[in-house]
């Protein structure tokens, strides 16, 4: 989880909106543009798998060229590009399938919210995937684009939530014997089962914060719990989306979507409202933390203030005491002026008189319950 430096600054993925929408100001609608932090130095990497019901072929680092060359074969062909930083071959590939220059600039452009767009031959479909490490949530922009036989994936860093889907198809299983519908489904299933995984760390973070506010609430507990806000609004405000493209990719009325499909579409759309439901949940129980930090935090500061109040009030007596018998008043000259001063236990008498007073304060505090 990200520190707080004590000033007010955008998180990552909201600065990265705000910088790819101001990289795209004064350019032509199409212009494919990555919008990302800068990833040049990294390879853009191609894994293809391509299968049917009688076997899967599974290639890696594979050329753009013969990537491209997989779409005239029969089968079903997935395409999982790594890297959409490189224009050209975002280009190549789109140019290749037919994609229209303003989804080639969509799936340059990481910060899209997510969507569906519906084009004569394919399906356009860009969802968030979530993924928690070291006490932080990294959402990243997957596009995926349905043809009629063939199915492509774009990521913008290495690592996925895909390995159920390529093992369901190295194991041969149903998944095989289906259409690229299908597997457009299982993707989009496996992304938002990813969201509760998230949100499970981010539930079990929630309930460690819970006992740091009651037991020792500090500085560094509020720093995180605002970070902790932070990143529930960033997750809510990403995958909130994710319930109407899944919606709409259900009801689509395009023949790439076959009946037998939509069950497993309106499965992953209830997984969705969940997820959605729990983010809802986590953000009340971080709202309410807050709150009990700060309860917390004035019942400390009340119970400081009465031990000091108390002690103040035993000691007011015997300030009294001690300076009234630290006036500079002279027995000699009369009587009247402090006799008690020529007596022979004049000192210990009035220290056992505060003693006295003292314990009969704090009796009466203890009898009225103030203490």
């Amino acid at each position: 989880m990200t520190a707080f430096s004590g000033t007010l600054r955008p998180s990552s993925v909201l600065r990265r909106l705000l910088r790819g929408n101001a990289s795209k100001q004064g350019t032509t609608p199409g212009t494919v543009q990555y919008t990302g932090r800068d990833r040049s130095d990294r390879a853009v990497h191609v894994w293809t798998f391509h299968y049917d019901a009688a076997g899967l072929n599974e290639e890696e680092n594979v050329g753009i060229a013969d990537a491209c060359a997989l779409r005239e074969k029969t089968g079903v062909t997935w395409v999982l590009v790594d890297g959409v930083h490189d224009a050209g071959v975002i280009e190549q590939i789109g140019e290749a399938f037919g994609l229209h220059r303003l989804v080639q600039e969509d799936i340059a452009n990481t910060s899209q919210r997510a969507k569906l767009e519906a084009y004569p031959t394919y399906l356009f479909l860009v969802v968030p995937m979530v993924t928690f490490g070291d006490e932080a949530v990294k959402i990243e922009q997957v596009s995926l684009v349905l043809g009629e036989n063939w199915v492509l994936a774009f990521i913008e860093d290495p690592g996925d939530v895909f390995d159920t889907v390529r093992n369901r198809l190295r194991a041969g299983g149903p998944l095989r014997r289906r259409g690229a519908d299908h597997l457009c489904a299982a993707l989009l299933d496996v992304i938002v089962d990813g969201y509760f995984v998230s949100l499970e760390a981010l539930g079990d973070l929630v309930a460690d914060f819970e006992g740091a506010v009651l037991e020792s609430p500090t500085r560094e507990t509020q720093v995180a719990l605002n970070t902790l806000r932070r990143e529930l609004v960033l997750l809510r405000r990403s995958i909130w989306p994710v319930r109407e493209a899944t919606m709409q990719i259900e009801r689509t009325e395009s023949p790439l979507v076959h009946d037998d499909t939509r069950p497993y579409l309106r499965d992953t759309y209830d997984h969705a409202v969940q997820a959605i439901d729990i983010t809802e949940s986590l953000r009340e129980l971080v709202s309410g933390l807050h709150d009990l930090y700060l309860s917390s935090l004035s019942n400390r500061m009340n119970e400081v203030m009465k031990t000091l109040t108390i002690i103040s009030a035993i000691f007011i007596p015997l300030t009294f005491i001690a300076g009234v018998y630290g006036m500079n008043f002279d027995p000699d000259t009369s009587p009247y002026n402090m006799p008690e001063l020529r007596w022979l236990y004049g000192y210990p008498a009035s220290l056992v008189l505060m003693l006295v007073v003292a314990l009969a304060m704090v009796g009466w505090f203890r009898y009225r319950k103030w203490i």
